[in-house]
């Protein structure tokens, strides 16, 4: 059940047609908890069905769009919450589902600043187009979380990044808006502060359109990007990964702000 405060984690407005969704958890650099999920499910159904919004721009409060997952929350579960789960996202809790169950299929522009990563890093690759500010890092960290990573290769591979794509999810590491630029996994790269007002620029070069002919083409896509995270999920939930030992050290390790191994491959 969500937490009383919720409704907070996740801020809603609109204006000339253009809603404007803000991860409100600061203080955690906008991890996600199954709360923060389920609230951002529920604002993105009432995006979609809002008779005044055409398109949608997701930012985050704070130093950054999103730091990911709440490991504490989701990835410190019981061994027996996991197995439930099948996995450390809870029921209902699930980030992949966050763009592919709508009705209307909206546009939406991620615009990422600070720190875009893991979960984070998820929700800027399903957005159809990204602002990122300039100096923007993003990661993929479920490689070096003992997690199957292989939903953000395909979803990079999907935004036309397959060598970058193998790269930065086998090593793990940081890399930046400019390089993501250069890839083409962002569509542009705004100056300091600016990512906000260059995102609406792009909403409201959308909204003078024809909404039914937008939402036409945002279809196709999120069928297409659905498709190729289905065929990642298929072949690694079999592997169990989140009940390994090494997914269970490097989950304690960065609890205890320790680096994480020897990993034991088990």
């Amino acid at each position: 059940m969500p937490q009383p405060d919720s409704d907070d984690l996740i801020q809603y407005s609109c204006r000339d047609r253009i809603a404007t969704i803000t991860f409100n958890r600061p203080e955690k650099l906008n991890a996600f908890n199954d709360f923060m999920v389920m609230r951002l499910a529920r604002v993105l159904h009432d995006f979609d069905i809002d008779e005044a919004a055409d398109v949608a721009i997701l930012c985050g409060e704070g130093r950054a769009f999103s730091s990911g997952a709440d490991v504490h929350q989701r990835q410190l579960r019981s061994e027996a919450d996991l197995k439930k789960h099948g996995g450390s996202q809870g029921w209902g809790a699930h980030a992949s589902d966050l763009l592919t169950r709508a009705i209307n299929w909206k546009p939406v522009i991620a615009a990422p600043h600070g720190f875009a990563v893991g979960l984070g890093l998820g929700m800027v690759l399903e957005s159809e187009l990204v602002v990122a500010e300039e100096g923007t890092r993003f990661q993929v960290t479920e490689t070096s979380r003992g997690l199957a990573a292989s939903r953000y290769w395909a979803l990079l591979n999907f935004r036309g990044a397959r060598s970058f794509a193998t790269e930065a999810v086998l090593t793990g590491r940081f890399f930046t808006a400019e390089e993501a630029l250069k890839a083409g996994i962002v569509d542009r790269v705004a100056p300091k502060g600016q990512h906000l007002s260059v995102a609406l620029e792009l909403a409201r070069q959308i909204v003078a359109n024809p909404p039914l002919s937008v939402r036409a083409t945002v279809r196709t896509r999120r069928w297409y990007m659905d498709q190729a995270e289905r065929e990642a999920y298929l072949q690694t939930i079999p592997l169990k990964l989140h009940q390994t030992e090494d997914f269970k050290e490097s989950a304690r390790a960065f609890a205890e702000k320790r680096p994480a191994g020897p990993f034991k491959g088990r």
